[in-house]
């Protein structure tokens, strides 16, 4: 039995995550705490085997005012979190990071292990610099693991991913415009966080779905998902690729992915092929 604290209350991934194990009742305990206010200071983490620390501000903004909140909360935290874990003899931290440390989302991105992370922004370099502060506490009894992801999808996820299911169910057309992006569905996230856990890991991670993801081709599995054809056409291409440099537009066409011998580890953890959890999210929003 494994005693395992997830540190910050409400979020997508811990909530999710906390369910996964529930699945395995005498595999797992798991608690979560809330770290919004300092009494988590006086939770006794002796107790448990596993800290995993999803605490932390999801958003990108690059307003100045919200420097201060980024770094306080996606760095400092973080850092005093994994210290007290390892003062109190938790064997192994767990630090949710971001595949946004590489920087900004240009065309043509594909990212490597040689690939050095260049943040643009608060919350990537926040999520950066507490990446360093954590791995510098590893020691031979206090293992500590970086899981650097590509966009998180499923049930319940905010940002492009639910802007994109809504256009699918209200256009008649998308442009078909070739990309290949990173992503990661919440099943296939929990299940390797689970199988980092009991194969006791440490190091730098960065699961993927073991498809890249076209984003004309997503939208039509959303559109199909609920009964609905879509159209994809080419005739926008030429002006996608004119304005390409725009932010929103570099988030919804730009390419950004990981290399695939990056996600390969010796457990498997892709329970759903990509089609298959565009049907499962969308039908269990659908029920919500």
């Amino acid at each position: 039995m494994k005693n395992v604290l997830i540190t910050g209350s409400n979020s997508f991934i811990g909530t999710n995550f906390e369910k996964w194990l529930k699945k395995y009742p005498d595999k797992y305990n798991v608690e979560t705490i809330d770290m919004k206010n300092k009494t988590w200071k006086d939770k006794d983490f002796s107790r448990f085997d596993v800290v995993f620390h999803v605490a932390g501000i999801a958003h990108v903004s690059s307003n100045h005012k919200l420097r201060d909140l980024y770094y306080s909360v996606n760095r400092d935290l973080a850092i005093e979190t994994a210290r007290k874990a390892k003062a109190e003899g938790v064997k192994q931290f767990i630090f949710m990071s971001s595949i946004i440390v590489y920087g900004s989302r240009r065309y043509n991105k594909v990212i490597s292990k040689d690939t050095i992370p260049k943040p643009v922004d608060y919350y990537g370099d926040s999520k950066f610099q507490a990446e360093l502060g954590i791995r510098s506490l590893e020691n031979d009894y206090f293992k500590t693991v970086i899981i650097r992801t590509p966009m998180v999808y499923g049930k319940g996820a905010k940002g492009n991913y639910l802007k994109l299911s809504r256009i699918a169910k209200i256009l008649p057309i998308f442009p078909d415009y070739d990309n290949q992006r990173s992503m990661i569905h919440i099943d296939n996230l929990c299940e390797f966080i689970r199988c980092i856990i009991d194969y006791e890991k440490s190091g730098l991670f960065f699961p993927q779905n073991k498809e890249y993801v076209k984003t004309s081709e997503m939208v039509k599995h959303i559109a199909s998902a609920h009964g609905k054809k879509i159209k994809l056409v080419k005739v926008f291409n030429p002006l996608i690729k004119m304005i390409s440099p725009i932010g929103i537009v570099n988030k919804i066409f730009g390419d950004l992915v990981y290399e695939k011998s990056m996600s390969e580890y010796e457990f498997n953890y892709r329970i759903r092929e990509f089609k298959e959890s565009i049907i499962i999210t969308e039908l269990e929003s659908e029920c919500n």
